[in-house]
């Protein structure tokens, strides 16, 4: 697969590192950074260009990698549909479901793939549990919760567009703990309502939230926490604890640390604790996952198929994120669907 990549921030080192372990090509790339764009190309042995409509109609991609902010997606996506190219998506999808929508539209009327970065459904972990919980080894769900009680420094939100409504669409929830709600939605199904409390710039100098927490009600019928800050120092690695009727499964970043299950048969869990965790770097993240996805990926369009990490599902991740949103400006609890 060729590779044409539009944002070479540090996420796109991660990709790119990626890319090259599973035999995938990173052919072109830019950045409205020049330099930064010609340091990324020099680096990974790519052609850098100017703008990202180079990008979409390069004939040597297979695939556009947007790994731009989430305000940038609709306006790369359109050009790609246009010249059939198939494009993948940092997480979020978008910054509003207005967007989002449009895109999922225009993506399916094309006929071209479009996938959404949630790279932590390709944990072993998550695989095990998923494939758990469709057997029944947890019995009747009862309770799936999410805490992402992470750090980030006054650096990090240095640049005004960081934490912003209008370029990120938020703080913690959407940029952070968005990996955590997708990975609630796959495992557990959808919710159904929700009610939010925030803090906006509690600690950090931001428009949008850096505390936040919601209690939610799943559509059957079990109920849920989430918790996600950026705030919470030094940092603390992710967690899903999922209970049910049966026991309990906790994630603790990309390992299963607990699984505590009665009368329990089947395949031994793969307990472990020797994590890896974004709670204070960002960077601090295993590229197995990734190299998981962008495989599953490019069989999606060698197959012509849905991939696992769909825009439809990244849709849904938002809409999650918006009511919650919604919930928090209006002190009331909201419906979702």
């Amino acid at each position: 697969m060729r590779v044409g990549l539009i944002g070479t921030g540090a996420i796109s080192y991660k990709h790119a590192q990626a890319y090259r372990n599973i035999g995938y090509q990173v052919t072109v790339c830019t950045d409205v950074n020049e330099e930064a764009g010609r340091k990324f190309a020099d680096q990974w042995g790519a052609t850098f260009v100017k703008t990202y409509e180079e990008v979409c109609r390069h004939p040597e991609v297979d695939y556009v990698d947007l790994c731009t902010f989430p305000d940038f997606r609709l306006q790369p996506l359109e050009i790609c549909a246009r010249e059939g190219k198939h494009i993948q998506v940092q997480k979020p999808i978008a910054t509003n479901l207005e967007t989002a929508r449009k895109m999922v539209e225009t993506a399916d009327k094309a006929g071209i793939v479009l996938g959404v970065v949630s790279q932590h459904r390709f944990d072993d972990s998550s695989i095990f549990v998923s494939k758990a919980i469709k057997d029944g080894r947890l019995g009747k769900i009862l309770e799936a919760d999410a805490y992402v009680k992470w750090w980030r420094s006054a650096a990090y939100y240095s640049r005004p567009i960081k934490g912003s409504w209008e370029v990120e669409g938020g703080g913690a929830l959407i940029n952070q703990a968005v990996h955590q709600v997708d990975v609630l939605l796959w495992l557990i199904g959808p919710v159904k309502e929700v009610f939010g409390l925030w803090q906006l710039g509690a600690v950090h100098k931001i428009q949008s939230e850096d505390v936040i927490c919601a209690n939610f009600r799943y559509a059957n019928g079990a109920t849920g926490v989430l918790q996600a800050s950026t705030a919470m120092w030094p940092g603390y690695s992710e967690r899903i604890e999922i209970h049910g009727s049966k026991g309990t499964a906790i994630l603790t970043a990309d390992k299963l640390t607990a699984w505590d299950v009665e009368n329990d048969e089947g395949e031994p869990a793969p307990v472990d604790t020797d994590t890896m965790s974004g709670a204070a770097d960002p960077m601090a993240i295993p590229l197995t996952p990734f190299e998981r996805q962008f495989r599953d990926f490019g069989d999606a369009i060698r197959n012509k198929r849905k991939p696992l990490v769909s825009g439809e599902d990244g849709y849904r991740a938002l809409e999650f994120v918006v009511s919650v949103y919604k919930s928090c400006r209006e002190g009331q609890k909201v419906v979702i669907g």
